[in-house]
């Protein structure tokens, strides 16, 4: 049958709230940037921009209004994204424990003490890549970072932007890779993958990029003052090191940040002078600080369950299947490249690399399907176009924190962003020249 003979009444004005919610927190973004507002696009942050695109998706269902309500319901409580909604509050919680223990700090003083002057742009894009994988957030490093990165940049007299465009580098690789990151659990949750499948076929395409990354940094590598850096508290980085390790091995996520977050805490407690006490505040402050993503995804997930119903969804898969049929590939590699532009694009429109993952998951996991591709790679595909394309918008909440820290348009630090348009360049080649796989 054709396909859009077979699409249901109502399919395309069903994407009518998608495209409503992106106007409005980008169309708000792009007016308060030219008006010179700093933090443009989190001036009106996702999870409340999203609340009229509901409404509107309510009023264009044309049913009953408990009837629209309960599908409303229904897509908020979706299995896959309250389990991710419980993982992002104890990843939330991790990092907050490890900040208040001196985890954080011990890592990054660990990194810089292994460096020499000379090798201060390798060596910080490889601490952040560490950092960022440990801690499975670019956010989280790029803060912990950025204020010691800027020192660094004076004393070693190094051009802002390029040091910037280091972190940027080295975040958005961890960001990607981490088993802990919101982007992993986003993408292995909603392709129906395991979080060390996506990870050994991520490494694949990540490490070549990052080791070209690398030695573009060494080839720029020159005489740099020498850096002085704090004792470093070797302790600390253990809890890091242990989920690390944990994770690799596969054990269940839950476990992993459970284990994490009481390391985190003993280690403190033994090595570092934290009170015990304090744990359940900085528990709750974890749980505060992911707040915004843990909401987001139940309203993105509420949003994407009218679109599902009324065949917008199978509307767009229809689509891009029709245009990736008429590229001239072997097996399922246009289909790849399709997951691969779906996902890139919608960050591009949204600028938050876990919110487009789970927008258009359901899609991606419809063309995987039906085209034999293995969850792991359309996963694997997911993450890696999503934090790209992170990685290279100005208006991404990395860029701005980075453009904030340093003095510098965020332009400019996107401008640096070596590692993500080497990434591209890996995974466009990796999807055009493997052999193609099957479950």
């Amino acid at each position: 049958m054709n396909s859009h003979s077979s699409t249901p009444i109502g399919a395309k004005r069903s994407l009518l709230p998608l495209l409503f919610f992106v106007a409005l927190f980008l169309g708000t973004g792009l007016y308060l940037h030219s008006q010179d507002v700093a933090y443009a696009f989190y001036q009106l942050p996702g999870h409340v921009a999203i609340i009229p695109a509901l409404m509107l998706a309510i009023w264009l269902h044309k049913a009953p209004l408990q009837q629209s309500i309960d599908v409303m319901i229904k897509g908020a409580g979706n299995s896959n994204i309250i389990t991710m909604c419980i993982i992002y509050l104890l990843a939330g919680a991790f990092a907050s424990v490890a900040t208040a223990t001196g985890g954080v700090d011990a890592a990054v003083n660990a990194g810089l003490s292994l460096v020499p002057a000379p090798w201060l742009l390798p060596g910080l894009f490889v601490i952040a890549a560490l950092i960022s994988t440990a801690m499975g957030t670019s956010m989280g490093t790029i803060g912990a970072l950025a204020p010691i990165a800027v020192g660094l940049s004076n004393q070693a007299d190094l051009e802002p932007a390029l040091v910037a465009g280091v972190l940027l580098s080295g975040a958005m690789f961890g960001d990607n890779l981490s088993i802990i990151s919101d982007t992993t659990i986003a993408s292995t949750r909603t392709q129906g993958a395991q979080m060390a499948d996506k990870f050994r076929e991520n490494i694949n395409i990540a490490l070549p990029a990052a080791l070209l990354t690398l030695l573009l940094y060494v080839v720029w590598a020159g005489d740099s003052a020498q850096v002085q850096t704090n004792a470093v508290n070797w302790t600390g980085v253990l809890p890091y090191a242990a989920i690390l390790v944990l994770a690799v091995m596969g054990l269940n996520v839950f476990v992993v940040l459970l284990l994490g977050i009481v390391l985190a805490a003993l280690q403190g407690a033994v090595f570092a002078d934290y009170a015990i006490a304090n744990l359940g505040k900085d528990i709750a402050t974890g749980f505060a600080n992911v707040q915004e993503i843990f909401l987001l995804a139940m309203l993105v997930s509420a949003l994407s369950e009218f679109i599902k119903q009324q065949g917008g969804l199978q509307w767009i898969a229809d689509n891009i299947q029709r245009i990736a049929n008429k590229l001239q590939l072997a097996g399922n590699k246009a289909q790849q490249l399709a997951i691969a532009a779906l996902a890139f694009i919608s960050n591009l429109c949204i600028a938050n690399n876990t919110v487009a993952i789970v927008l258009t998951g359901d899609v991606a996991k419809t063309l995987a399907q039906q085209h034999h591709i293995t969850p792991r790679r359309s996963a694997s595909l997911l993450d890696i176009f999503a934090c790209i394309s992170q990685g290279l918008v100005p208006y991404g909440a990395q860029a701005l924190l980075l453009g904030a820290s340093f003095g510098i348009s965020p332009w400019q630090v996107v401008s640096q962003s070596y590692y993500c348009l080497l990434l591209l360049l890996v995974a466009v080649l990796v999807v055009l020249l493997r052999k193609t796989t099957t479950p």
